[in-house]
């Protein structure tokens, strides 16, 4: 959809909210399963490894479904295929529940399970992302503002859910939590299908067709946008690094912790809770006027700040009253990152390109998770929690501070000109809600 049909169109935000809606309830639901699956793993067998294992066969999806994914976005379509995405995960979601129930559940099952669900997930976060741009002009919303809102809805679901896990593995035990991730996937199939327009999505998808058609379309060709693009090429490698570390993090390191030093695995779902809540925060700060001094400089502070000091706190042995006001805090300064990222991409990335680019970089931010995982379950074994724990805060303080010293990171100037002026362009007007953005696996993209 172009500007000038935008501003031709009446203002339609119905779309654009019901697609926050389902990235929401999606999301949530995978933020459950984020919690229980590591806990079951660590259950069952008692091994940090094991919870390593499980996480490896989480991740590695996320880069086969991210090499593919776009591609096969962009040739059944943007609103077909997240709601067929949704669908699948839902059940390959609540077969764990009902085998656990009906025969047993063996961790090789679980981790087959665990695998395909992966696999499902990065498509249909692919195809959400990929509409916002167009449900956005539908809406006369700012694409600054829309990526704001977009990160707050993520978070949100992110915080609601992790909550919802600490409950439901308190009181029900990690295995039934599985069945409102299940329901979370379904209710986000219907919101796209009831009320995403198919005319808004068929126009996205023309688009895309005919970048196919023109010979840049696959997956190579988004792997190849990217290297081409200094901004987007640095972006993802900091995030691919950071990614593995946040992986061993939200795996092994955390669940361990949860379970050896506070004495709670069901601790896990507050800890993550609290991280989001401030990540909710500072999503919604940066989306009223964060995005105005966005730049390399608050995109290092923020890096370093969301990555370092819970590593160091629960080095620390920080007790749980100490350790949830760090997360909430480190989650403020992270909650401005994928807005800013997000931002840059929609900025640099042509509207044809944008399922193939989007899988792309998922599969390239998700390549190291599967390594993260393992080696932090290594680490754990061999030399210790504290150490593993140590050497992470060390390594997230030398990478979030890097995009100060590599001259690509100072596109992000630029970005941000591009999606505070995105919506102005072809006589739309520029109208922001007085109540500011609405209440988008780590800090990645």
């Amino acid at each position: 959809m172009t500007a000038e049909t935008a501003a031709a169109a009446p203002r339609r935000r119905l779309p654009i909210l019901a697609l926050f809606a389902a990235q929401f309830f999606s999301l949530g639901g995978n933020a459950i399963a984020l919690i229980a699956i590591p806990i079951i793993a660590l259950v069952e067998t008692g091994s940090p490894l094991a919870a390593g294992v499980a996480g490896v066969f989480a991740t590695v999806p996320l880069v086969i479904g991210g090499t593919f994914g776009g591609v096969l976005v962009d040739r059944f379509g943007y609103r077909v295929s997240s709601i067929v995405a949704d669908v699948a995960s839902g059940l390959t979601v609540i077969a764990i529940p009902l085998l656990s129930a009906a025969v047993g559940l063996p961790f090789g099952v679980l981790l087959a399970l665990v695998f395909l669900g992966g696999l499902l997930d990065p498509p249909g976060d692919t195809a959400k992302t990929a509409l916002v741009p167009d449900l956005a002009r539908l809406a006369r919303m700012p694409l600054a503002r829309a990526a704001g809102a977009q990160s707050a809805v993520q978070r949100t679901a992110s915080m609601v859910g992790a909550g919802v896990a600490g409950a439901l593995v308190a009181l029900l035990g990690p295995v039934p939590a599985l069945v409102v991730d299940a329901a979370g996937f379904l209710v986000s199939a219907l919101l796209v299908a009831c009320f995403v327009p198919r005319a808004a999505a068929a126009a996205a998808d023309d688009e895309a067709s005919g970048a196919d058609s023109n010979g840049t379309g696959g997956f190579v060709a988004g792997i190849r946008f990217i290297a081409t693009n200094p901004l987007l090429r640095a972006i993802v490698l900091l995030v691919t690094l950071t990614n593995a570390i946040d992986a061993a993090g939200m795996t092994v390191l955390k669940p361990v912790y949860a379970t050896e030093v506070l004495h709670d695995p069901a601790m896990l779902g507050f800890m993550v809770g609290c991280f989001a809540a401030g990540a909710l925060t500072g999503s919604a700060i940066f989306g009223v006027f964060g995005h105005r001094y966005s730049g390399r400089l608050m995109f290092a502070t923020c890096f370093v700040l969301a990555g370092a000091p819970p590593y160091l706190a629960m080095a620390l042995g920080a007790p749980l009253p100490v350790l949830l006001p760090v997360l909430a805090l480190s989650g403020l300064a992270a909650g401005a990152l994928n807005p800013m990222m997000a931002t840059a991409m929609y900025g640099e990335v042509p509207d044809g390109m944008r399922a193939r680019v989007f899988g792309a970089t998922t599969a390239g931010v998700a390549a190291s998770m599967p390594l993260g995982a393992l080696l932090g379950g290594l680490a754990v074994e061999q030399a210790g929690l504290v150490p593993t724990l140590a050497t992470c805060a060390a390594l997230y303080l030398v990478l979030g501070g890097s995009p100060l010293f590599i001259r690509a990171f100072s596109g992000l100037t630029a970005a941000r000109t591009h999606g505070g002026t995105e919506a102005t362009e072809g006589g739309v007007e520029r109208e922001l809600e007085a109540s500011g953005p609405l209440a988008e696996t780590t800090t990645g993209v």
